[in-house]
């Protein structure tokens, strides 16, 4: 399968197909696809859900994905790689952690609101205005609108994720709950959850089990892990930083727990991680 690579922090681009079918194929890079006009079907990782205007798709690296044009459509790709992440700030990072971890992967818009999409509209409408214009400070009003449509992005899925209320059956708001606050160690102690959800503290726990097949604390340890290796593999902040974010009392704590889990230092995992990009 086709992959394609990204060789500059950020770009985007309109395409207009008519009776096109796009073959499938993988990017090395983050992609959103805002759909303005036209019908079709979206393909990714082998489910395909219809398209229409005002839809907006998200595609992460290795997700294999395609579009079959049925009526003429105007795609406006927003593309960003490594590059682009390592400049922006922590707090904008953490917001797009949200989206990695917590996004399905499966065709489909992602705005659940509906008076997002109109405003995710305009802001792609403006994009590419801007960058038509090239006109003086074009680059950093441009990367203000990006950073905003992932923000809506962000706040969609994780509106998703606490639509609706807790149920035995789905495992989701507790699961939701957890993501938000992993950089908060003390909001997922047992007690905070319990009382958050308005469950026993005991029932947290065989229920978390039985759902997900980990202990409560195997899970947040894991996914935990998994932010700091996306962390270490797409930013340049220092151990002490990260180890600060995430609740460890310093980086020798951190570079303890990361060399137990993953069988290699936090140093070493970001070298390696350099030198196979």
């Amino acid at each position: 399968m086709r992959v394609k690579n990204l060789h500059k922090p950020y770009e985007i681009e309109l395409l207009v197909a008519d009776q096109y079918t796009g073959k499938q194929h993988k990017n090395s890079f983050f992609e959103m696809v805002y759909i303005l006009e036209g019908s079709g079907l979206q393909i990714i990782n082998d489910h395909q859900l219809p398209y229409g205007p005002d839809k907006l798709f998200l595609m992460f690296p290795q997700d294999s994905h395609g579009f079959e044009v049925r009526e003429t459509t105007h795609f406006a790709f927003i593309r960003f790689n490594e590059g682009y992440l390592k400049a922006q700030s922590k707090e904008w990072l953490e917001r797009l952690e949200y989206i990695f971890h917590n996004h399905n992967h499966l065709p489909g818009c992602i705005l659940k609101t509906v008076t997002d999409k109109p405003l995710i509209r305009s802001l792609t409408e403006a994009l590419l205005r801007e960058q038509q214009a090239a006109g003086p400070h074009s680059q950093q009003v441009m990367q203000q609108m990006l950073n905003t449509i992932i923000t809506i992005a962000a706040r969609n899925i994780a509106l998703f994720q606490q639509a609706n209320d807790y149920q035995s059956a789905q495992p989701l708001s507790l699961l939701g709950y957890i993501h938000e606050h992993i950089y908060a160690p003390e909001a997922l102690r047992v007690e905070k959850l319990a009382a958050y959800f308005n469950i026993s503290q005991t029932y947290v726990s065989q229920f978390f089990k039985r759902e997900t097949g980990e202990s409560l604390q195997e899970y947040i340890n894991s996914y935990r892990l998994a932010l700091i290796e996306s962390r270490l593999r797409h930013t340049n902040q220092r151990l002490g930083e990260i180890a600060a974010q995430f609740g460890f009392t310093d980086s020798s704590h951190l570079n303890k727990a990361f060399r137990k889990a993953r069988g290699l230092s936090p140093s070493d995992f970001r070298k390696a991680a350099n030198s196979a990009s």
